[in-house]
């Protein structure tokens, strides 16, 4: 598979969500933070607004490959039409006026970027994942243990920073749920399958290797695959609550439905992963399977459950031994605690990148993101081999 020069995709789109209507209050000090924004796709509109509203940074660069990005961005993201316009992000990167960037570009283009931010001596918001590849990730996480520890290292795992994560953490740490043993993440998305191939292939207009970059998240080699891409999530939220990664992982998955264009060799996973405690921590994840959303967690333990959500957290615990009206309403027999996400989880990852600048705090989460890709590239495997692999056997691809 030929691949795409690194000249050619300097900056991409990336993400899938389009902006929210959240606000956030605007501290003092407005604007005092300049932040620079590369990758101007979809989740670099939704991010960088956020940011933008946060009130204590303003854009003062956008960077992309492709115009209509730029521009979409410009409309979409507060004070991002005053901002000078780059297409290399090395400028972005170069420019004194630019204190902070959010990365937000194709997965494969985050090493050499974070790399690149690192050595600038910016403060650093990186999407997720830290890379496609063990080498790739590597490369990273070597750079993140170079960075000077005064600059703020932020990578888009938001369940890190949300308040109900948060508390969520707190009851498994201070032994709520007994011995965790069981984990497991649910990353099912919606979006119904494409059963006939489109009448013409999409961006007609660009050349291939361009529309590759701009449809990148169909590309094994430039996005990882799903389980890298976008079930890092959940499987950040494991190690995170387990204290660490797995030591192996055995699992299986597939295409259900066919694929009209790029090389993407599966739409589901079911993957366990085995930790060194002897917990077991499984992902079941699937997309454009129908049009049926269930993103969450669960944590089993001898004394409780704790399920979590962008949306909530609940924490049940043992049903009563008298027989149920309905032995399957547990909700009102088994509930403990439970609690609903004030916001948008997203907006608690930035308040808490520009509060870790504002107020001088260390943070560096290359190594976490690093492990969390790892596990993902683990489990990738598994499924790629079908058969056990071990976390050496993984590292010794890089």
């Amino acid at each position: 598979m030929r691949r795409i020069s690194r000249r050619t995709a300097l900056a991409g789109a990336a993400g899938t969500r389009l902006m929210g209507a959240e606000t956030m209050q605007a501290p003092e000090n407005r604007g005092s933070i300049r932040l620079g924004i590369i990758g101007a796709g979809a989740r670099g509109q939704y991010v960088g607004g956020h940011m933008a509203r946060d009130g204590r940074a303003r854009v003062t660069a956008v960077c992309d490959l492709f115009d209509d990005r730029i521009e979409q961005a410009k409309k979409i993201v507060p004070g991002a039409g005053a901002a000078k316009v780059y297409k290399d992000y090395r400028q972005v990167l170069d420019d004194k006026e630019v204190d902070a960037v959010l990365i937000a570009t194709p997965v494969y283009l985050h090493p050499e970027m974070f790399e690149a931010a690192v050595a600038a001596g910016k403060h650093v918001y990186c999407e997720k994942p830290a890379g496609m590849d063990v080498a790739g990730v590597q490369r990273l996480m070597q750079a993140g243990r170079k960075a000077d520890p005064r600059k703020v290292i932020q990578f888009g795992f938001q369940q890190r920073f949300s308040p109900e994560y948060l508390k969520a953490r707190e009851l498994v740490a201070a032994g709520r749920l007994g011995e965790l043993k069981i984990l497991m993440s649910f990353w099912i998305l919606g979006m119904s399958p494409r059963l006939a191939p489109p009448a013409a292939q999409p961006y007609p207009e660009l050349p291939e290797e361009m529309r590759r970059v701009r449809l990148w998240t169909r590309w094994r080699e430039l996005s990882g695959g799903d389980i890298v891409e976008c079930d890092c999530h959940g499987l950040d939220t494991l190690n995170w609550f387990a204290g660490g990664h797995p030591v192996s992982a055995l699992g299986k998955g597939g295409l259900r439905y066919p694929i009209f264009y790029g090389n993407i060799t599966s739409d589901h996973y079911d993957i366990i992963f085995s930790y060194p405690n002897g917990a077991e921590g499984y992902l079941i994840s699937a997309r454009a399977a129908c049009g049926f959303r269930d993103v969450r967690e669960q944590f089993y333990g001898s004394k409780g459950v704790l399920e979590t959500a962008r949306t909530y957290y609940r924490l049940h615990g043992p049903v009563a031994a008298a027989r149920l009206a309905n032995d399957d309403q547990l909700e009102d027999t088994s509930m403990i605690e439970k609690f609903s996400s004030r916001r948008e989880i997203t907006i608690d990852a930035v308040e808490a990148f520009f509060t870790a600048i504002a107020e001088g705090q260390q943070r560096n989460m290359s190594q976490d993101a690093g492990l969390s890709t790892l596990t993902s590239i683990l489990g990738r495997m598994a499924f790629e081999l079908k058969r056990e692999v071990t976390w050496e056997e993984m590292l010794r691809t890089g």
